[in-house]
Formats: structure tokens, sequence, C-alpha cells
């Protein structure tokens, strides 16, 4: 599901491409709720949650859409899922991390509550500096 290291750094900063099955192993070893979608037996887009504390906090990750399934609100809807699966699950306040350049994310992170509480410099595959904004949930969906 990724098409570039570009791609790839922006849901999984410490990936290195392709993203392989052993990194998939290993992602889900240290990962929570592996969350996939499927559309006509195809798995079209994916998510997980990490830094899980129950009763406080719970991180939603690696959220990708493969790239002909984006603008079909697919994300939207993984989402809020994931937002879902934090407050039921968990009774955690949703958080996530985006870079700066995931424009479409951002908004759509914005448009369903969720607001920046911190950034981190990070460099890019490019050698670039580039923001990674924590976002948690303020209100609900």
């Amino acid at each position: 599901m990724t098409a570039s290291p570009e791609e790839l750094f922006s849901f999984c900063a410490t990936g290195s491409f392709p993203w392989d099955k052993k990194q998939i192993e290993e992602t889900a070893k240290a990962r929570k709720n592996l969350t996939v979608c499927i559309i006509a037996g195809q798995v079209v887009a994916f998510s997980n949650l990490y830094n899980v504390v129950p009763g406080e906090s719970a991180f939603i990750g690696n959220v990708i859409v493969g790239e002909d399934f984006k603008g079909q609100g697919i994300g939207k809807g993984l989402i809020k899922h994931m937002i879902e699966v934090c407050r039921e699950t968990y009774d955690a306040v949703p958080h996530l991390s985006v870079f700066n350049f995931n424009t479409r994310a951002l908004l759509m992170y914005s448009k369903l509550g969720f607001e920046p509480y911190s950034v981190a410099k990070h460099i890019s595959p490019q050698g670039e500096n580039v923001a990674l904004i924590h976002m948690r949930l303020t209100q609900r969906i």
C-alpha cells in the first residue's frame, strides 16, 4: 500500500521502503487493535493503536489509505472507528500524530475535533526538517 519512501515516512517514520512483511509483523507485535478496511477482497486502508494507557490515552497510528481510495471517506470512517475503540475498549482520550506536509490528514483530523498540543522536529527522507504535530481529540463526534 505504500508507493514511495516519502509515503511510508508519512505514516511510519521508522519504516524502511518497501514496507515488507517482516516490518508489518514487527509493527503488529508492538501495536494493538490492528484494523484494516477491505473492499472487494482488497485491503485498502490500515490503522492501529499504540502507547495505550487504559483510562487515560491511546494513540491512533500508522493510518494509511490506498491511493486509489483516497477522497472517498474511508480514512474518516477508519479514524471514527479507531476513536470508538479508544473510548469503548480503553476509556482513553484519542491522540494521533501527523506530519506538517500531510495537509489532507491535518484538515480531516481538525474537522473531527482533534487539536494540536505539541510539535516535534523530525528529518524527512530527503534530509529536510519537518514537524510532527501531536493532536488529541477535544470534543465528541
